[in-house]
């Protein structure tokens, strides 16, 4: 990020380019969702079955889930990037409002001791999953505006971790550790990125990790899923049960798996496999062949949103670019946090897998983040787009008019 530090040269618009949609990103992104739907009605089916009556309600349930983020992605690829840059702010407001209405009694609905969901009527909608999409934006338009603050006082890094940390704060009240991790890990590191000195960055750096490991020492809640991490055999039948169910279902699945649909584990064994460890079903059927291919291709996913992220850079899009960034680093904490929990590598926390679990509102948030990668993508290329200096040399895209 470092060709932001000074005055630089304004590219001319290309007016007679040929526009050309990042259809690598959009292939491997529906890649996924693909994979993702098959492993959610094999995961489902016979819980499905039990609860419902209707083996596939779950897998209808996702694809109209699917098909509500398709659409509301649409809506965000013909939006400009300049108008996420211009309403960062007042959307930050909106997700702390969001937040705060799902703690009061009779709003919020609760599930399993955790007030986390707004009922919409068509669907439940999970703020704290839109709210890390919401403060990536905040974060990236930040940067643009403070950019000599960010880069040379602690002031400008401490400034926008305390905003954020009102709405953790709201998380934890919920209780969700796992979100609110996401959301200032994903923040530190785009500020990072943007400039920040070290001294400041290793200063509060330490400062939250420090807040993080009290968090889990005095709730107890927390520091048994971090024992039961540790040795999860000890207590197989109670604590340990969700980390030794998965990892007995990637150790039946070798290298090829026992097959799609024959998975022992999800037959009430593990919980939460359609969601939470859908991963590990996947890989009891089929194999570590297989979950080395869904690695490879979120790798591919992710390298392509930090690669959209240096594009935006070259073209002197600012706030695009950190806001590409932004969007894969996000995306990359939560595959690493769910695959990882999945294979017992990290303590065991509720994060899905984004575009594979189960679960409406981190489908809908998945597909908004993959909209705004192809509309940077496309404002990239776009000839529709000039790009432009303020004072501070900062280069923003803006619409060319007649």
């Amino acid at each position: 990020m470092s060709g932001w530090r000074g005055q630089a040269a304004v590219h001319p618009v290309r007016r007679n380019a040929s526009v050309q949609h990042d259809f690598w990103l959009l292939g491997l992104a529906l890649a996924l969702l693909g994979l993702g739907l098959v492993m959610v009605a094999s995961a489902s089916m016979s819980l499905a079955d039990s609860r419902q009556g209707q083996p596939l309600y779950f897998l209808w349930r996702q694809l109209a889930h699917a098909a509500i983020g398709m659409l509301a992605g649409w809506v965000v690829y013909r939006t400009p990037v300049a108008f996420w840059e211009r309403h960062g702010g007042s959307l930050l407001l909106i997700g702390y409002l969001l937040l705060a209405l799902v703690l009061v009694p009779g709003i919020g609905r609760e599930v399993n001791g955790a007030m986390r969901w707004l009922n919409l009527g068509v669907m439940t909608l999970q703020p704290s999953e839109l709210m890390k999409l919401l403060a990536v934006i905040f974060i990236a338009g930040y940067m643009v505006r403070r950019r000599h603050e960010v880069q040379g006082a602690l002031w400008g890094f401490v400034k926008p971790m305390l905003l954020l940390g009102f709405g953790s704060v709201l998380l934890l009240m919920e209780p969700d550790f796992g979100a609110a991790v996401v959301i200032m890990a994903t923040a530190t590191a785009m500020l990072f990125l943007g400039g920040v000195r070290l001294v400041p960055f290793f200063f509060a750096g330490g400062a939250i990790a420090g807040l993080a490991t009290t968090l889990v020492l005095t709730s107890p809640y927390r520091m048994q899923r971090l024992t039961t991490f540790v040795d999860p055999w000890a207590d197989p039948f109670d604590s340990g049960f969700q980390l030794t169910q998965a990892l007995i279902a990637f150790g039946r699945g070798d290298w090829f798996g026992v097959g799609l649909g024959a998975s022992i584990q999800k037959l009430s064994y593990l919980p939460e496999a359609h969601t939470d460890f859908i991963i590990a079903v996947l890989a009891e059927e089929l194999g570590m062949v297989g979950l080395l291919i869904v690695i490879t291709l979120y790798g591919l996913l992710l390298l392509r949103g930090f690669q959209i992220g240096a594009r935006a850079e070259r073209a002197g899009q600012a706030f695009a670019a950190h806001l590409a960034y932004g969007l894969s680093i996000w995306l990359s904490l939560q595959v690493f946090i769910s695959i990882g929990v999945n294979m017992g590598l990290l303590p065991t926390k509720g994060l899905t897998l984004p575009l594979m679990s189960y679960g409406g509102s981190s489908l809908l948030v998945t597909c908004l983040a993959l909209a705004l990668l192809l509309r940077i993508a496309y404002e990239c290329e776009s000839p529709e787009f000039g790009r432009r200096l303020d004072d501070a040399g900062v280069r923003y895209p803006v619409e060319v008019r007649a």
